[in-house]
């Protein structure tokens, strides 16, 4: 319980801290009872209001403004200065003052306005416009210092004219209210001041008009709008009116100029350029104990904090957010910063910001200067909670230390002079490059000599950007000796030139590559591991981030933590179908590469990575149905009774990297025009899943599996599905049941399927007439991939993956009616050993054929994973386990 001794003690201290109290306080004596009656509360926004409730015209509302602020300051200064409330009441309580006085002093000007000139009206919306006030800066971020000025923007959302007497464009309307607020705010006048309006942020600065249309701000962003001005505009967020339908156009309209749609590398160097021009002026100054601007200052941390959200705020929207401390926080959980350093900054920044209040409170001026004068360094230390200013002065030197310190960490990469590279420069030849790549032992040196010549002097390298220019020039020195450490020196090299030279334009890529340098021997390796992962990357080279942080890209998929991230991806797109295309694709492409990652390091056996490519492409099928369905303009019922059921490798959940995705889709729905609607979502889904867009596509689909092939309906009731398959399905088509399973949709319709292919596939069969069928089919299969070489093709040719794959079709069809445990859809090598249990096949076939079949996967894996065609030399594979097994079942 505070008492009346406590006020005391609080009071000496707050007028042995602060002049500017001592001053308030002896001029008017009523503040000092405001003051005790209401000083363990924190000054909150109905408070403020009510005080200003009864300003009726600008000049009461002046008088009133300054009134408050004065109250305002007061009560805060004690609870800070005495314990009483942290750094957050403090900034929380200048904001919302710095808001109450725009909205209440345009309130005021709007309506005097609107009764001399009339309500502006949209030229092409009739609707009544009203000006938005943007706050900039710590008001945007809602931290407000307590002595700031506060940086706004007025704007506009339409041109037009006011429909009063007397009639007024728009513009110069706007422009009277524009100049009417901030004199009521910024004015100095007996009663003081409420806040310093700085108005320097608005495009063009101070040569610019006053207010702005939506579509001038548009053009000035897109056509002249600054490096420096995406950085200020992070943390811009309109202020006054407290609500308008024109804020969400407005922040649809800055958005993409402050948050760029790819992963923005090259913010990097921007902010480095920015913050240069900062300390150059601080030097010039000699302000070096400014701690706002000097090393190790606040301003370096709100630039760690903001270089990440400027790189991936374009596709991660949970990064648009404005407060410094909770960047930091959000930056942890997405592993851009530790733990540990983060919760430094965030003490550094508690421990700046508070000190750069109490040089504030001395005299309500805005400075964040230590002092020089004595008497001035003892009151802000004790103010602090120190002894005296040394002890000040220690405590805050390892703070700046460890600021600036990380600050050149993040930032430091582009600040080192580029070396000079002797072969590769202006003069190059390829006699020179040659020689050198000899020393360094590549194995045809002169044929990768000349690529690199012809890639100097060509002309997309010449067209490049100057900064572009310097980021190769720093990059293929690199890769050259990077890659002169693998086996295949020159592929190796020939295939991260094709993706420089395929990624050069897009400045952005070639950023990351210079600012993260510890990627580079990662890209190699991958590069030498696998050609198709190199091409993979030069499709979407947007997956190099990916390359970043090897913990996480060499950890096995959570794929219910990522269908919850999609979801929440998703979600930020609202209804805009080219987002949430770019969103699935760009998704399924980094979970792959993961996925790719882990593969080439051998941490994931074939089975296992097959089965995590097929539960990818499952959660991605669910979440492409429900977005398809969500945006039919036409359906009857909130979840569709719709199922989608994989056939082929994702069926027997053998899926590759590139394979297609073969898919039925089932509906069980009596309305009436239920077969129209489902025959839309089923184009629908195929059309998402199969068209390209910027970001690529996502699976190649094949439908000619469902009943009746491409003669065909696109969806297939379940009563007509079971009638085809009992009464009409080919045999081939049975053999295909075999490796197909429910994958998204309805799980009800899900398990009707499962009932109708056990059903089928345990039907009697006459066991002759199925082995012609069958033979018949491998036969025709066989004719249409001929082989006219001496190789041995390990998929088509007799002995090979699909005489195993027949084999297992046909133990399946032929005696899953007496053997139940055969219908189950286990895979190849477990429906092997069940037929040898059963006594189906000779036990001692199984082994020796599930083991050839698992390494012919394993050499077509490898030879896909650089391009070369799966045929080997005939005598590489002893492929007689599987001649004689056929000879056994089939013959």
């Amino acid at each position: 319980m505070n008492t009346a001794n406590d006020f005391e003690i609080h009071l000496q201290h707050l007028t042995g801290c602060s002049r500017y109290a001592s001053r308030i306080l002896a001029a008017d004596s009523a503040q000092l009872d405001a003051l005790l009656a209401r000083y363990a509360q924190p000054f909150e926004r109905d408070e403020m209001v009510a005080q200003l409730d009864a300003a009726t015209d600008e000049a009461a509302l002046s008088s009133a403004l300054r009134r408050l602020r004065k109250q305002v300051m007061l009560r805060l200064m004690l609870r800070d200065l005495n314990g009483l409330c942290g750094l957050e009441e403090v900034m929380t309580t200048m904001t919302v003052l710095a808001e109450v006085a725009v909205q209440q002093a345009q309130r005021c000007v709007m309506a005097a306005l609107t009764t001399q000139f009339g309500q502006p009206i949209g030229e092409s919306t009739g609707q009544p416009q009203e000006l938005l006030v943007i706050g900039m800066g710590k008001l945007g971020g809602g931290e407000l210092n307590v002595s700031s000025d506060i940086d706004l923007i007025f704007v506009f959302a339409e041109n037009g004219e006011t429909n009063g007497p007397r009639v007024l464009s728009n513009h110069e309307f706007f422009t009277r209210l524009g100049k009417r607020l901030i004199a009521l705010i910024n004015d100095l006048n007996g009663d003081g001041y409420v806040f310093r309006v700085d108005m320097r942020l608005r495009p063009y600065g101070d040569s610019g008009p006053l207010v702005m249309s939506f579509a001038a701000l548009e053009e000035y962003l897109v056509t002249q709008g600054r490096e420096w001005e995406r950085y200020a505009w992070i943390k811009a967020r309109v202020i006054s009116p407290e609500q308008s339908p024109a804020i969400a156009d407005l922040t649809k309209l800055a958005q993409p100029f402050v948050f760029r749609k790819y992963l923005d590398f090259g913010a990097f160097d921007s902010m480095r350029k920015l913050h240069a021009q900062i300390r150059a002026e601080v030097a010039r100054r000699d302000r070096g104990n400014n701690i706002k601007l000097g090393p190790g200052g606040i301003r370096e941390i709100e630039f760690i904090a903001q270089v990440f959200q400027l790189i991936r705020g374009g596709r991660d929207a949970s990064l648009r957010i404005r407060p410094t401390r909770h960047v930091l926080q959000l930056l942890v959980q997405h592993k851009e910063l530790n733990a540990d350093t983060a919760a430094r900054l965030d003490s550094a920044y508690v421990f700046l910001r508070n000190l750069e209040h109490r040089l504030q409170y001395l005299d309500d001026q805005q400075t964040q200067e230590l002092p020089s004068d004595p008497s001035n360094q003892l009151i802000v230390a004790q103010a602090m909670g120190l002894a005296d200013y040394a002890a000040l002065l220690t405590e805050l030197a390892p703070i700046r230390e460890f600021v600036s310190q990380q600050f050149q960490t993040i930032f430091s990469t582009q600040q080192e002079t580029p070396e000079v590279c002797a072969w590769w420069s202006e003069n190059i030849s390829s006699e020179e490059t040659s020689a050198t790549l000899t020393e360094l032992g590549y194995h045809a040196p002169a044929e990768t000599a000349e690529r690199l010549v012809q890639l100097r002097l060509g002309n997309r390298y010449r067209q490049l950007p100057e900064m572009s220019r310097q980021r190769m020039d720093k990059l293929v020195p690199q890769l050259v000796t990077l890659c002169a450490a693998q086996a295949s020196t020159d592929e190796t090299l020939a295939r991260l030139l094709a993706l420089l030279e395929a990624i050069a334009r897009r400045a952005s890529y070639l950023a990351f590559l210079a600012e993260y340098p510890q990627a580079l021997p990662r890209l190699v390796n991958m590069a030498a591991a696998s050609a198709w992962a190199c091409e993979y990357l030069t499709q979407h080279p947007i997956l190099l981030d990916e390359l970043l942080d090897d913990r996480e890209i060499y950890t096995a998929p959570d794929w219910a933590a990522l269908d919850a991230q999609l979801s929440a991806q998703l979600a930020d797109c609202g209804n805009d179908t080219e987002h949430q295309m770019d969103a699935l694709r760009q998704f399924q492409h980094a979970q792959t590469f993961h996925l790719l990652a882990m593969d080439l390091q051998g941490l994931l056996p074939l089975e296992t990575l097959s089965d995590h490519l097929s539960d990818l492409a499952d959660l991605m099928l669910r979440h492409v149905l429900t977005l398809c369905w969500n945006g039919l303009a036409r359906k009857h019922r909130e979840v569709p009774q719709f199922a989608i059921i994989a056939y082929g490798k994702l069926g027997g959940k053998e899926l590759g990297y590139a394979s297609d995705l073969d898919l039925v889709f089932l509906y069980d729905d009596d309305a009436p025009d239920a077969n129209v609607i489902y025959a839309r979502l089923g184009q629908r889904i195929n059309t998402l899943l199969s068209s390209y867009t910027a970001a690529g596509r996502l699976y190649e689909v094949d439908l000619r599996l469902r009943p009746n092939g491409d003669s065909g309906l696109l969806v297939s009731s379940v009563e007509a599905f079971e009638e085809y398959q009992q009464k009409h399905a080919w045999v081939w088509e049975h053999q295909a049941l075999t490796r197909a399973r429910y994958c998204a949709g309805d799980a009800k319709i899900g398990a009707a399927f499962e009932h109708i292919r056990t059903r089928v596939l345990q039907q009697h069969r006459e066991l002759p007439k199925l082995r012609d069928e069958i033979v018949a089919m491998r036969q025709k299969m066989h004719d249409g991939h001929p082989n006219k070489s001496a190789l041995f093709d390990i998929k088509h040719d007799a002995g090979g993956m699909v005489d195993i794959e027949f084999i297992v079709q046909y133990l399946v069809l032929a005696h899953a009616h007496a053997h139940p445990e055969l219908v189950e859809n286990k895979g190849n090598l477990a429906l092997l050993q069940r037929a040898a249990d059963a006594g189906l096949i000779p036990p001692e076939s199984a082994r020796p054929v599930a083991q050839l079949y698992r390494e012919l996967r394993r050499i077509q894996h490898a030879m896909r994973l650089n391009n070369l065609s799966p045929r080997v030399e005939p005598d590489a594979l002893d492929i007689s386990a599987c001649l004689a097994l056929w000879k056994v079942v089939l013959t």
